[in-house]
Formats: C-alpha cells, sequence, structure tokens
C-alpha cells in the first residue's frame, strides 16, 4: 500500500486531490470512514474534485453525475460507467491505497 495522505489533512466531509504514480485520485472523507477514487468524471472527463459530497455520493461539477463513494458506481445521469475505486486503509494519521489488488 502506498501512503498518500494524513487524516488531518481531510475535513469531515472533505475531499482530497492526490497524484500517485501518475494517476489523480481523490481521498473522501465521509462519517468518519475514507475512500479513494479516481479524480475523472466517466461521462464529462472533468475533474470530481471539483464537485461536492452528497450522502454518499459524489458529484460531478459539470453535468451533476453522482457516483457512489464507496464503490465507484454510476448512480446518475448523465454517467452511465463507474469510476475506479482503490482499498484504503488507516493507520493513525496516515491514509494508504493499493493501486492494483496485490497490495
Amino acid at each position: 500500500m502506498i501512503k498518500v495522505a494524513k487524516v488531518s489533512e481531510i475535513p469531515a466531509s472533505g475531499i482530497l486531490p492526490v497524484e500517485v504514480e501518475d494517476q489523480f485520485l481523490i481521498i473522501v472523507h465521509q462519517d468518519g470512514e475514507y475512500f479513494a477514487l479516481e479524480d475523472q468524471c466517466s461521462h464529462a472527463a472533468v475533474p470530481l474534485s471539483d464537485g461536492n459530497l452528497e450522502e454518499g455520493a459524489i458529484v460531478c461539477p459539470m453535468h451533476g453525475a453522482k457516483f457512489d463513494i464507496r464503490s465507484g458506481a454510476a448512480l446518475t445521469m448523465p454517467a452511465i460507467r463507474p469510476i475506479q475505486s482503490f482499498p484504503v486503509k488507516v493507520e493513525d494519521d496516515d491514509i494508504y491505497i493499493a493501486l492494483d489488488e496485490e497490495e
């Protein structure tokens, strides 16, 4: 797993954009849990880090498409394809993600 951020860097209901091994990702903090997703809408290819959080979903700032923060599943139109999600592990103040399933 790769250390990507500190818990103290992300406020409650916050979004932190990070770059890991040439991939642009977001770390989402909601209800005391942390999630990692790709930072690009599957419909409009705009950064989701510019969007908002709404009850378990990240909302694209361009057309309002919503994605589940746990799985990356597309929840509303105009998005029909999911975004990639990544496993997250929190140890003390450090947030780690796995870019592939073997980590």
